[in-house]
């Protein structure tokens, strides 16, 4: 997967646009960067306004969610903005010259970073149980057949026994441990702020006992063979990422869904009064276009079904969002669990 993807001649290296291939909630509609903006304030109400406010957009594509926000923040507050795009694909040409484009985040980070289906592209090996014990399944990057290869190492088998066992012959298991530690180095560089992550993902009571692992090109779904002609993910155990963001050192977490958020922030859906239409068509028709684009970014069996996994660090979990969910059991904070399952 690390060599489909990322290396040379890998899909996202080459700099294949992820819009041509398939449609995020960044792609869907602006009203999606419109929330994001709501939480962006929200961050730099708790920060005091500082005179740089750092918007980090992790696995930023072509850079349109930082560009769509910096059109929306208007002054003062697009003043103070340091957009930066974490992207190891090349800087698209035209791109707002306000946004610095590296292939990693910043090293100091006082602000918002946003991890928007970024976790799902990052590499991971799939694990199958076999008689000798969980294996690493290889792929034929030509054929895309399956052998059976390694035992897993013995840092991923505790990680599996901790978030994803395996009970009979012929369950697998994706090990997110590489998810893991790339979200607590993310978590690592904040000084102080709010890191979102919005990805498909699964909780340890219900892991998917065949896997997610998918492929994508052109629009449409293909088989997820590793050859480089092809975006290849895998949903993210969401919870096994939060505990390693407590362990980083975030303060405070929540664990919800982009439904739920995202009408915490504004997005309701919610049809315009029919009576308009008669006074002021125009408006009407607006209306009733960003309606349908809430209503699809918040459809619980789309993309209103992503998990929403908000840590901050130094800050309290902004305060539109805390009364939604409280962390899964084992990432480190105290309270009652409550945790509705997703479901895709």
């Amino acid at each position: 997967m690390q060599a489909a993807l990322y290396e040379p001649g890998g899909f996202y290296a080459r700099g294949e646009r992820p819009a041509a291939h398939f449609r995020t909630s960044v792609h869907t509609s602006p009203r999606y960067a419109a929330a994001v903006l709501a939480l962006l304030r929200q961050v730099d109400a708790a920060l005091g306004q500082p005179a740089q406010l750092d918007v980090v957009d992790v696995g930023a594509g072509q850079g349109e969610l930082l560009s769509q926000l910096l059109a929306a923040a208007g002054p003062p507050l697009a003043g103070r903005l340091v957009p930066h795009a974490a992207e190891l694909a090349p800087r698209p040409p035209g791109l707002d010259e306000r946004i610095r484009w590296a292939p990693v985040p910043p090293s100091r980070i006082t602000g918002l970073v946003i991890a928007s289906e970024w976790l799902d592209n990052v590499p991971l090996d799939v694990a199958e149980l076999t008689a000798d014990g969980p294996r690493i399944v290889l792929v034929d990057t030509a054929t895309g057949a399956e052998r059976s290869g390694p035992a897993v190492t013995p840092a991923d088998l505790a990680w599996l026994r901790r978030w994803w066992p395996l009970h009979r012959a012929g369950e697998r298991a994706e090990l997110g441990r590489p998810r893991c530690a790339a979200w607590a180095e993310v978590i690592g560089r904040l000084d102080r702020g709010v890191v979102l992550a919005a990805d498909y993902g699964h909780r340890r009571a219900s892991r998917p006992v065949a896997g997610t692992m998918a492929g994508f090109r052109d629009g449409r779904p293909v088989r997820p063979i590793p050859d480089g002609t092809r975006d290849i993910t895998a949903h993210v155990a969401i919870d096994a990422c939060a505990a390693a963001g407590v362990a980083a050192g975030a303060t405070g977490t929540l664990l919800t869904t982009q439904r739920a958020a995202l009408r915490a922030l504004g997005l309701t859906g919610r049809r315009p009064a029919l009576r308009q239409a008669d006074r002021d068509p125009a408006g009407y028709l607006a209306a009733l276009c960003r309606a349908a684009e809430e209503a699809e970014l918040t459809d619980a069996a789309g993309l209103g079904g992503f998990s929403w996994l908000v840590q901050a660090v130094g800050l309290p979990v902004p305060e539109s969002l805390a009364g939604l969910d409280r962390p899964p059991a084992g990432v480190g904070q105290e309270g009652p669990e409550l945790v509705p399952e997703l479901s895709r």
